[in-house]
């Protein structure tokens, strides 16, 4: 049997990269991050089931680590940019309540409709080691600013709460991906109904 030179290996690998897209490997791994956790998944496993040689994994991404982060970072980013654009959409007079229920809708639809990115930052944040949760926090506190924008009204009395009431809000939205069923429960409905909950119970006026 002939061994490939080096260079046909090369070669053979060029190919593969090319033949990969990052956006499909990224899909991949969150998938298998929300199922089975960070220290369970290995490059070998997203690599098998892209198709593609470990090696050629790697030219797409340096390491796991970078992969996951990758895969932290896009989970709020999709949610962060679905809240900006629609409230950005909304006129220049709308009131806090309006603007909250808003942000509140955007960020349900858009967690549920990129659940595999969305829920594993949720589910693994707590496992990475340190120094990968600090390069995922750019992104958390650039997201929790946007709701401290929306939240500090609600705090008026109370400011020192703000924070905590960002946190409650931003949980309560997130912990839905663990009970909720898209297919089964109207989005729009369930949102309306933590407007009610959270906006015109909890955060009017009140401690979380």
């Amino acid at each position: 049997m002939v061994r490939p030179t080096r260079t046909e290996q090369e070669a053979q690998v060029g190919v593969a990269h090319q033949a990969a897209r990052p956006g499909q490997i990224l899909d991949i791994a969150a998938r298998q991050f929300r199922t089975r956790g960070y220290a369970a998944v290995s490059m070998r496993d997203i690599a098998t089931e892209v198709g593609l040689r470990t090696p050629s994994l790697y030219y797409h991404f340096a390491s796991k680590d970078e992969l996951v982060i990758a895969v932290m970072d896009q989970g709020i980013l999709v949610v962060r940019e679905a809240v900006t654009a629609a409230l950005m959409e909304l006129p220049p007079d709308a009131n806090v309540q309006v603007r909250i229920a808003t942000a509140m809708h955007a960020h349900l639809r858009a967690l549920h409709g990129a659940s595999d990115y969305t829920s594993a930052n949720v589910r693994i944040f707590g496992q990475l080691p340190g120094d990968l949760r600090r390069a995922n926090l750019a992104e958390r506190r650039a997201y929790q600013a946007i709701w401290s924008g929306l939240l500090a009204p609600t705090c008026t009395v109370h400011p020192e709460l703000l924070p905590s009431h960002v946190a409650f809000v931003i949980g309560a939205l997130n912990a839905t991906l663990e009970w909720v069923d898209p297919a089964r429960m109207d989005l729009e409905a369930l949102a309306d109904h933590l407007v009610n909950l959270l906006l015109h119970g909890l955060l009017a006026g009140g401690k979380p």
